[in-house]
């Protein structure tokens, strides 16, 4: 694949580095010359210092040839201009980070696929690791993730059958119950304390899947205790 990426922040390098590992053709654009050379050191990429939004640039980095662009700069209406442009250069692939999700209607109308607000994102699944020591993340996978989360003794949905929990966008995949076997949840299971259960949630789901599951499956907040939720 030849893919070209926008900005070398955290994400950006990311990437550069992931892409570089499989093999990928790597070229990556940023305004800061120092963080070209920086990676530079480290892998087997092309570094252009320039800005994005300019066609000479994107000609330059070998848009012509390009199979996809990713843009992942903290500023939208460079994310949003750069992607515009490389769909009139006939890039098929795109796809970019949108750090105001007021923002999202406008890359999607230019066909570009987004993964919004990444820092809320992550602050909101550190908030819920803090507040739930046994939940934990098992796997990442394409599209999203799978998680375990362990039923306290007096969560709202214990004695409850699966299907009258509010599931939307994630799935259990199973129950590890104390002193039994893995069960293969159905609808009809009914969640006991201390079940551990793993689930799968799509990646731009997130966010609610844990709010759900902690409302759910954990212990009421007492009285007195304001819910940021």
């Amino acid at each position: 694949m030849y893919i070209i990426i926008i900005g070398l922040g955290g994400i950006g390098r990311n990437l550069a580095a992931i892409a570089a590992e499989h093999g990928d053709s790597v070229v990556v654009i940023d305004k800061d010359e120092s963080r070209c050379n920086e990676i530079l050191e480290h892998y087997d990429v092309m570094a252009i210092t320039g800005n994005s939004t300019e066609r000479s640039i994107l000609e330059d980095a070998g848009i012509d040839r390009a199979d996809a662009l990713v843009t992942t700069t903290s500023d939208d209406a460079v994310n949003l201009m750069t992607c515009w442009l490389a769909k009139r250069l006939n890039v098929k692939n795109l796809v970019s980070i949108v750090n105001q999700i007021e923002h999202s209607d406008l890359f999607k109308e230019v066909g570009v696929r987004i993964s919004e607000n990444p820092d809320e994102l992550v602050a909101t699944r550190l908030y819920y690791w803090s507040e739930n020591p046994d939940m934990q993340q098992l796997a990442m996978i394409p599209g999203g993730a799978i998680f375990e989360i362990t039923v306290d003794e007096n969560a709202p949905f214990v004695d409850h059958e699966i299907k009258e929990l509010d599931v939307k966008d994630f799935v259990f995949i199973a129950i590890k119950r104390t002193g039994k076997e893995i069960i293969i949840p159905s609808g009809t299971i009914k969640i006991k304390p201390n079940d551990k259960i793993i689930v799968f949630t799509k990646k731009d789901a997130e966010e609610e899947c844990l709010k759900t599951l902690n409302n759910q499956l954990k212990n009421p907040k007492q009285p007195g205790n304001k819910n940021i939720f």
